[in-house]
């Protein structure tokens, strides 16, 4: 199934990627877990999944309370995730968190610029 809204011209974004990154690390650091800016911008999605995967891993093993309480603020159900799992049973399940991490704080971004920078010039002539 595909999304309505399709991020992927997004992903390239230098702007949109950095956003993107400023949204992870504040969400995370409402939980006191510190995410690093990519050094490297072609390398930013490696950096920040591994990052990601990082501190999910340790938050499954350690602190699940923290990991639900993160990922309701960042707005990912928990019907999303057990999905995620089934469909990528190759992946862990920290991998598959930090990937829908990454997603919905895109969409977020994205979201927020179109709304920002787009939906007035589309409003309805009187």
């Amino acid at each position: 199934m595909k999304e309505p809204f399709d991020i992927e011209p997004f992903k390239a974004e230098a702007e949109v990627i950095r956003q993107t990154v400023e949204q992870i690390r504040k969400d995370f650091a409402m939980f006191g877990l510190d995410v690093d800016f990519p050094l490297n911008m072609n390398m930013a999605y490696t950096e920040l999944f591994n990052q990601l995967d990082f501190h999910v891993s340790g938050l499954l093993t350690g602190n699940v309370q923290k990991l639900m309480a993160l990922l309701y603020q960042i707005d990912i159900p928990e019907k999303s995730i057990l999905k995620a799992w089934e469909a990528h049973p190759e992946f862990s399940h920290s991998q598959v968190i930090a990937e829908l991490v990454i997603y919905r704080e895109l969409k977020k971004v994205i979201f927020r610029n179109y709304y920002k920078y787009y939906k007035l010039d589309d409003s309805p002539a009187e």
